[in-house]
Formats: C-alpha cells, sequence, structure tokens
C-alpha cells in the first residue's frame, strides 16, 4: 500500500475516532440521549476501526478489507439516510423505534418502565450543528467515506 494510501486511512482513523468521541460526548457530557437509530450509526465506525487497523498495522487481506470497508460505510450511510428521512418525515418511524405499539399488550408496571425508560423519538432531533441534525452530518460523511474506500480498493493494485 502507498504511503499516500496510508496517510488516507490515518486521516479517515483519526476523524472515526474522533466522530464516536464526538458523539459520547454528546450523549454523556451534554445530556443528549440517542434513539435507536443514532445508537445504530455507531456500528459501522467501530467495525470500520477495527478494519482499518488490520489494514494498518497486521497488513493482511488488505484489499479485501478496502473493499468491506466500502459496503459497511455505504450500509452506515444509508442508514443515516434513512434516519434523516424520519426526522424530515419522508419515511415513517419503523419498528426500530417504536416502541409505543407494543403498550396494548403490556402491562402497567411494564408502561410505567417504558416511561422512565424515557425513550427518544427517531424523528426527534435533539442536538445539531450548524443547523445540521447529526443523522443528516452522518449521511454525507459516511458517503464520503464510502467513496474515499471504495476509490483507495479500485487504485490499490497501482499503489503498491
Amino acid at each position: 500500500m502507498s504511503k499516500n494510501s496510508k496517510i488516507i486511512l490515518y486521516v479517515t482513523l483519526f476523524l472515526m475516532i474522533g466522530s464516536l468521541f464526538a458523539a459520547y460526548f454528546i450523549e454523556y457530557g451534554l445530556g443528549h440521549k440517542p434513539c435507536k437509530l443514532c445508537l445504530y450509526q455507531r456500528l459501522p465506525y467501530f467495525f470500520s476501526i477495527v478494519l482499518i487497523l488490520n489494514i494498518l498495522l497486521i497488513r493482511k487481506y488488505e484489499k479485501f478489507s478496502l473493499l468491506i470497508l466500502s459496503l459497511i460505510m455505504l450500509v452506515g450511510s444509508s442508514l443515516a439516510f434513512y434516519h434523516y428521512g424520519i426526522e424530515q418525515g419522508f419515511f415513517n418511524e419503523s419498528f426500530i423505534c417504536e416502541d409505543s405499539n407494543l403498550i396494548n399488550e403490556m402491562n402497567k408496571e411494564e408502561i410505567l418502565s417504558q416511561l422512565r425508560e424515557n425513550v427518544i423519538s427517531c424523528k426527534d432531533v435533539t442536538f445539531t450543528l450548524l443547523g445540521f441534525s447529526l443523522a443528516s452530518i452522518n449521511t454525507i460523511f459516511s458517503f464520503v467515506l464510502f467513496c474515499i474506500f471504495i476509490m483507495l480498493y479500485k487504485n490499490y493494485e497501482s499503489n503498491r
């Protein structure tokens, strides 16, 4: 792998770790409780960090890892876009977001427990940055990362 490709991977690794730290700071430091989709959107970052570390440190299956990274970020971008669509009213909340549909099947202790948990709806935007929801920022960031990883994958042989 070329020096430029490694630099790109180090920068993306740093940005991904920074994104996760920011998400946890917003959650625990600023007190903005995430919805379920917000939590699921962190998973592609964890998987990607492991794969990038594999490429940079272990140096096994580099090209295959780049392909998997591309696919992971495409899924992450799609998930973030779906969340953004729910926030904007383009899509209805799915079963992932809605716990209230089960209310008829719950006894009153379970309902009280559910209310105490204060479950956040996926359509509620509790934090914005420069007027953009985190789901919209994540949609763009994940798609850019998808493009970067697919470019690195396609140019892998020429960058050796």
